[in-house]
């Protein structure tokens, strides 16, 4: 039993995503595990940003652990119980399961050291690093997020992440507006948005006049999920070697908002 560190699980929230979780494999040996223990440290992990080899000792072996989180990356598992809570958390605030409008926004941040696999150079925020595209319903629910090299255009990273979120299928079946700051502005780019999706793009502008926070209606709300990301100290900068790694731990921090909401 590991002790009561604060981004644990309680038991109720557990509940909630135990039957998400894959079965043990038939035919190999019992389970002795408890799945309980390794989600707890893989949210030790995203939250207290310390690395695999540094969890503490009374969790599971750290390559037990890290297995545990590669497997449920590559076989989509954090992504099925993350699109279910998504929908149990849209019921539950009595909202429809798929939502009509969305926010699409990016955040640059910096690697850390010896990260080279899709690592480029925002001119614009002055940041050598990742680039995270995020979509987000006017729930701040994530939809889907895109983690690139940050020299990657901004509207370039918006056509793959709106790619991912109409790939969905039936859980965006309503959406038709689409909320985006001036940096995505063309009318090339919004037609493409029409032809390939039937999606209106709505882009709200920042007044010229004002200086420091401007609350923009509908567009704030990306921000604001860009400000629970900071929550996890794992996410204050990109320390995933592999882009789709950094993608996973993003897709867990929702995870663990949104249990926390429903519990």
């Amino acid at each position: 039993m590991s002790k009561a560190y604060r981004s644990n699980l309680s038991w109720e929230q557990w509940e909630l995503i135990a039957n998400l979780l894959p079965e043990a494999k038939p035919g190999g040996r019992p389970r002795k595990l408890a799945l309980f223990a390794v989600v707890n440290a893989i949210l030790y992990v995203l939250c207290e940003g310390c690395t695999w080899r540094g969890l503490p000792g009374d969790f599971p072996a750290w390559s037990t652990v890290y297995g545990y989180f590669w497997r449920w990356s590559k076989d989509g598992t954090w992504l099925k119980v993350h699109d279910q809570l998504y929908q149990w958390v849209r019921v539950e605030a009595l909202r429809e399961p798929s939502p009509s409008e969305a926010a699409v926004d990016s955040q640059s941040v910096e690697t850390a050291t010896m990260i080279s696999i899709d690592v480029g150079y925002d001119a614009g925020k002055k940041i050598h690093g990742r680039k995270r595209h995020l979509s987000v319903d006017l729930l701040g629910l994530v939809l889907r997020v895109l983690v690139t090299s940050a020299s990657l255009p901004e509207r370039e990273g918006a056509k793959l992440v709106l790619q991912r979120v109409h790939d969905t299928g039936h859980q965006v079946k309503r959406l038709n507006k689409i909320w985006m700051d001036g940096g995505y502005r063309g009318e090339e780019f919004m037609r493409w948005v029409m032809d390939m999706f039937r999606w209106i793009v709505e882009i709200v502008l920042r007044p010229l006049e004002k200086k420091g926070f401007v609350h923009l209606p509908k567009r704030w709300i990306v921000e604001r999920t860009f400000g629970w990301l900071n929550w996890c100290r794992r996410l204050s900068k990109d320390y995933e070697r592999l882009p789709e790694t950094s993608e996973t731990f993003i897709y867990i921090a929702m995870i663990r908002i949104m249990v926390r909401r429903l519990a």
